[in-house]
């Protein structure tokens, strides 16, 4: 399911867009407080009261989610596009879905995007359930051709019947369509992937590397904080992509599409770093395969900086402190009903 989230793994990488900052003065030395004061560690679960978890919600959005009967062909499922065990990615320039169709956009990685900002490069979607609930009906994608028909493989499977009641108590008929997203959304609330960079936020200066705080430095001294920042070091604002120097690519106006505002032209929602080592090709449409170019790329179109070899590869040895640890016990291929 292409772009299931958050619009989405592959990433426009390091931002849609990284506007204008002050340096930080060139900076050489230990990494203090001070300068971690931007980020944040990983919560247990992002949930939010109107949409409350439970095991049993949990428990059907994760057997939906692999489901490819949720799809017209029967063979493309939320999973194809965003492989929880590559984390969240499909390694393509943009993904492949119904009858083999090619999207326009590069998908983004499904981890972390519950805490974003909105879902999709152009934020067309408020969360993940209202995210989840697009691909399906996109022809493109997984190419149901109507919510009627998506209910009626879910209606006429008397397992999920009993799933959708547990998942949602008290509801008359609690197998609709927005109950679909609800529980592929509870799920993906779950799919967050800790790493070192959380425990050398808590304080433990011995999670990074010599190597890797230096290119933390680096990082900070470049100014890629302005829009990598906070929890997912990303996905919690919008930047116009050639913030300085006009992107290399105009072709996807970006949020614009969306909104019809002039100031929204090439404007995409800024992604997050997490994982950015296992999640390439980079940018909206995939086209930067190679994660040294994707930072040098952003500094010049982003900050109009020019890096030398040196700094980009020490941004790169430290992003490699952002891959975190898989729950493969979470997303483990679940046993799915039988119609």
């Amino acid at each position: 399911m292409k772009r299931l989230l958050i619009v989405g793994a592959a990433v426009m990488m390091i931002v849609a867009g990284c506007g204008t900052t002050k340096d930080q003065g060139g900076s050489s030395g230990p990494i203090t407080k001070a300068d971690l004061a931007v980020f944040a560690p990983l919560p247990a679960v992002v949930e939010v009261a109107s949409q409350p978890l439970s095991d049993a919600k949990v428990q059907l959005g994760r057997e939906l989610y692999y489901e490819t009967r949720l799809s017209q062909s029967h063979d493309v499922s939320c999973n194809s596009c965003h492989a929880l065990n590559a984390w969240g990615a499909d390694g393509r320039k943009v993904s492949l879905g119904h009858n083999g169709l090619a999207g326009n956009r590069n998908a983004p990685t499904v981890y972390h995007a519950a805490g974003h900002i909105a879902q999709f490069w152009d934020g067309r979607a408020a969360d993940v359930e209202a995210q989840a609930k697009g691909p399906i009906l996109n022809p493109v994608e997984m190419g149901m051709p109507d919510t009627v028909a998506v209910l009626a493989h879910l209606r006429g499977t008397p397992a999920y019947v009993a799933q959708f009641r547990a998942a949602f108590p008290g509801e008359a008929q609690p197998v609709t369509y927005d109950n679909v997203g609800n529980a592929i959304g509870a799920f993906e609330r779950r799919l967050l992937t800790p790493s070192r960079w959380d425990k050398f936020l808590a304080g433990d200066t011995a999670a990074l590397t010599a190597d890797e705080q230096k290119g933390l430095r680096t990082f900070l001294n470049t100014g890629c904080q302005a829009c990598h920042l906070g929890t997912y070091m990303g996905g919690d604002r919008y930047q116009k992509a050639g913030a300085q120097i006009a992107w290399f690519s105009q072709a996807d106006s970006g949020r614009f599409a969306v909104t019809k505002d002039a100031k929204d032209l090439y404007v995409f929602k800024v992604p997050s770093l997490r994982n950015i080592d296992k999640t390439g090709p980079y940018f909206h449409d995939g086209s930067v395969a190679d994660l040294n170019e994707a930072v040098r790329l952003m500094a010049h179109h982003q900050l109009s900086k020019e890096l030398p070899p040196a700094d980009v590869q020490s941004i790169v040895t430290f992003m490699g402190s952002l891959t975190g640890d898989l729950d493969t016990d979470y997303i483990a291929f679940p046993q799915q009903p039988k119609k």
